[in-house]
């Protein structure tokens, strides 16, 4: 999947799904696959920081990305170390039925 398309759907399904992390200035969004690999899900975060990407792994956070470029340049390298939990292509298909 190509990543113009990754990014209008991860932010089409955040701006439906999004929810305030309580004092309205933070925003938040997740999605989650159970694979044979175990549990997988990230969390998109908008505040005054900027976006922000946690991907968890079993309910463990595993990484924190501050941007599309570094989601992009972290995820590439985790799914490289992490075969068969993290497909792009599914992962992101399966968010945007949801849209």
């Amino acid at each position: 999947m190509q990543r113009a398309d990754i990014e209008r759907i991860f932010e089409a399904f955040f701006e439906k799904y999004k929810k305030t992390e309580g004092d309205e200035t933070a925003w938040s969004a997740y999605w989650t696959e159970l694979t044979p690999a175990g549990k997988f899900e990230i969390n998109l975060t908008k505040c005054p920081c900027g976006t922000i990407f946690k991907v968890f792994v079993d309910n463990k956070k595993v990484l924190e990305l501050n941007g599309w470029d570094a989601f992009f340049e972290g995820m590439a390298a985790f799914g490289e170390a992490h075969p068969g939990l993290y497909d792009p292509d599914v992962f992101f298909a399966d968010m945007e039925a949801m849209i």
